[in-house]
């Protein structure tokens, strides 16, 4: 099992750590890598997008081809976690609550509107106790940064988690995407889960 991290921007090494330990947790023999080109995205069996910049992110990915290639492989089936930054890059549609529409490069594989800073910016970042029951009864430490929040779903797409009432969590089929930093709370369950759908897959 090879997981890919997009290497371009954002919350990669926190990433690489969580997805090593859950590999070692579940006893799985498993690499993480650093992706970024188009033949890189082509070597692994799935793939996280980190939190970070999601315009960045995007607009590197649109420059050396490679978010075309990441579209097509998860519409083949590719497992796929995007947090934060990145569950608004695997989005159908997004804005901003404070600028309102941005044009800016998306997956588009996600059926949600996602709306951009939506618990505010840098200096309201919060952690919040989540009940996510497919990871157990025990509460998840959800670390929001400049958090987006889903404010519409559609076709496909089941609701994993809610923060009083707004949706911060979500999985369509290959795809899982969180408002939160799963990858900083300390909690490598989020990562466990995802490496278990990767196995199935």
């Amino acid at each position: 099992m090879i997981i890919g991290v997009l290497g371009f921007q954002g919350d990669i090494e926190e990433h690489i750590a969580a997805t090593k330990e859950a590999l070692k947790k579940l006893k799985i023999d498993g690499a993480v890598s650093v992706v970024k080109t188009a033949d890189e995205l082509g070597e692994v069996d799935a793939l996280i997008v980190p939190g970070g910049e999601s315009t960045v992110i995007g607009g590197l990915s649109l420059f050396n081809k490679s978010l075309s290639v990441i579209k097509e492989r998860i519409k083949n089936g590719m497992p796929v976690l995007g947090t934060c930054a990145g569950m608004i890059l695997l989005a159908n549609r997004t804005y901003d609550r404070v600028v309102g529409e941005k044009k800016q490069p998306l997956l588009g594989v996600l059926n949600v509107l996602v709306e951009r800073n939506s618990f505010g910016r840098q200096r309201e970042s919060f952690e919040a106790d989540l009940n996510v029951p497919l990871l157990g009864k025990q509460k998840f430490k959800g670390v929001f940064i400049r958090a987006p929040s889903v404010k519409e779903a559609s076709q496909g797409v089941e609701t994993l988690a809610k923060l009083d009432g707004e949706v911060v969590a979500v999985r369509q089929g290959n795809i899982v995407g969180t408002c939160f930093h799963p990858e900083l709370s300390g909690d490598t369950r989020l990562h466990e889960y995802f490496v278990q759908m990767i196995k199935k897959h």
